[in-house]
C-alpha cells in the first residue's frame, strides 16, 4: 500500500474532523484529513504529519494527511499511518498473499445480514467473512480500538456472530497502524459497548486478529501478529 508523492509539514490545528491547518514551506495550507476519529493525542501543535499529493486538479484540497509522527520522551519519535482507507488496502494485499488463509479466492465488499463486510474469503466450498478495522490509539506498546465510539463497529461484531451461528466462517482483524505494539485491547473507557460485543464474538467462535505494520511516510505493509487480549 504506497502513496505516488509524500511530504512532510509541521501541523498546526485541526478546525474540524475533515481537514486540518499545516505549515508546509513556510505558509499555512488546508489539507484533507483521511481518519474521522479524535486522534487527539496524536494531531498535536508541531507534530511532523505527512502529506499525500491529489491528483484531482478539481479537489478543494492540493494533500491529504496520511500520517503523523507521534513524539515520545526518551524514544525516538513513533510513525503511525492515518489513512483510514489503508487497513483495507493494506489488508487486501496480505489476504491476498495467503496470510490468513492461503489459497482462498478474496471478494471485496460483500454484504450479509444488514452489513457489507470488507472481505469475504472462499476456500473448499467454506466460506469466512472477514472486517477490518484500523488502530491508530497506543500508550506505552499497548494499542486499543475505538478511540471513539463505534456504533457500527458494534453492528458489525453481531452480524459477524450471526455468520458464525449460521456455520460461517467469521473473523474481525485489527489493522494496527504502526510497529513497536506488544498488546492489543478493546477500548472498554470509550465503549464499553464494543468490548463487550467483542468478547461476545470470541465466545461465538469467531477468530479475532490483530496486526503491526512496517509504516513508513510512502505506505504501510501489514507484519507481524500482536497478542490479543479482551479482559
Amino acid at each position: 500500500m504506497r502513496y505516488d508523492t509524500v511530504i512532510p509539514a509541521v501541523f498546526l490545528s485541526r478546525p474540524n474532523r475533515f481537514v486540518a491547518e499545516v505549515l508546509l514551506d513556510g505558509k499555512a495550507e488546508t489539507v484533507h484529513v483521511k481518519n474521522t476519529g479524535r486522534c487527539r493525542e496524536l494531531l498535536l501543535p508541531g507534530a511532523t504529519v505527512y502529506l499525500s499529493a491529489g491528483n484531482n486538479p478539481a479537489r478543494r484540497t492540493r494533500y491529504d494527511l496520511v500520517a503523523v509522527e507521534k513524539v515520545r520522551p526518551g524514544k525516538a519519535p513513533l510513525l503511525i499511518n492515518l489513512d483510514a482507507q489503508a487497513p483495507n488496502e493494506a489488508a487486501a494485499e496480505w489476504l491476498s498473499s495467503g496470510g490468513f488463509l492461503p489459497g482462498a479466492l478474496v471478494r471485496r465488499e460483500v454484504r450479509y445480514g444488514a452489513s457489507r463486510f470488507d472481505f469475504l474469503l472462499e476456500r473448499e466450498g467454506r466460506r469466512t467473512y472477514l472486517e477490518v478495522k484500523g488502530v491508530t490509539l497506543e500508550e506505552g506498546g499497548v494499542c486499543r480500538f475505538p478511540d471513539a465510539p463505534t456504533e457500527r463497529g458494534v453492528r458489525h461484531l453481531r452480524e459477524l456472530i450471526a455468520a458464525r451461528e449460521a456455520g460461517e466462517g467469521a473473523a474481525i482483524l485489527f489493522v494496527i497502524q504502526m510497529k513497536e505494539m506488544h498488546l492489543f485491547r478493546p477500548n472498554t473507557d470509550t465503549h464499553p459497548a464494543f468490548a463487550e460485543a467483542l468478547r461476545d464474538a470470541k465466545a461465538a467462535g469467531v477468530t479475532i486478529l490483530a496486526r503491526d505494520c512496517i509504516v513508513t511516510p510512502e505506505g504501510m505493509w501489514i507484519d507481524r501478529e500482536v497478542e490479543v487480549e479482551l479482559g
